[in-house]
């Protein structure tokens, strides 16, 4: 039995509207989708809603949900990733990532085990090493003092409750 070797599909679009791509590299130029599943995608001046792909490139470009091992965006919003890897220069809704870099960003949540960065305005970040000029309104402390406030409180009220409601 014999293997064929096949060059990688690769699929282009330009100033065009799809649904759905599926392809192994996939590069988009002022053009959306709304799902991609590719092996590599390549974005300039684009959107996706869906994409699940081991590597994306984007760069001023609108992203919706991303899954990816390696994301790299410029210019470029997203609402939330989950990757292994991630380095964005732009806006960010949520991102769950081992190691993030965020350059001149805004970031609503991120969690990760290093995060890094030149200039990174967040509002909740959750991580292990964190490195960088780092602006946030809950950081990891500040969510543990949080929870254990909130969780004291919740325990009160319910004794409390309890106390004066119980059953006799």
């Amino acid at each position: 039995m014999t293997e064929k070797n096949q060059a990688p599909e690769e699929t282009h679009i330009s100033s065009s509207s799809v649904e759905i791509v599926e392809a192994d590299v996939v590069h988009m130029q002022q053009s959306a989708a709304q799902k991609i599943t590719a092996g590599e995608v390549a974005m300039h001046q684009s959107a996706a809603f869906d994409l699940t792909t081991a590597e994306v490139s984007a760069s001023e470009s609108a992203l919706g949900f991303v899954n990816a091992k390696n994301v790299e965006l410029t210019n470029s919003g997203v609402g939330a990733i989950r990757a292994e890897t991630v380095d964005v220069r732009g806006q960010v809704g949520a991102v769950i990532a081992e190691s993030v870099s965020l350059g001149n960003s805004n970031a609503g949540i991120v969690v990760g085990g290093q995060v890094s960065g030149e200039r990174i305005e967040t509002l909740i970040l959750l991580g292990n090493h964190i490195q960088g000029d780092v602006h946030t309104v809950v950081d990891t402390r500040g969510a543990l003092i949080a929870g254990t406030v909130g969780g004291l409180l919740t325990g009160i009220i319910l004794l409390v409750g309890r106390l004066i409601f119980g059953r006799k």
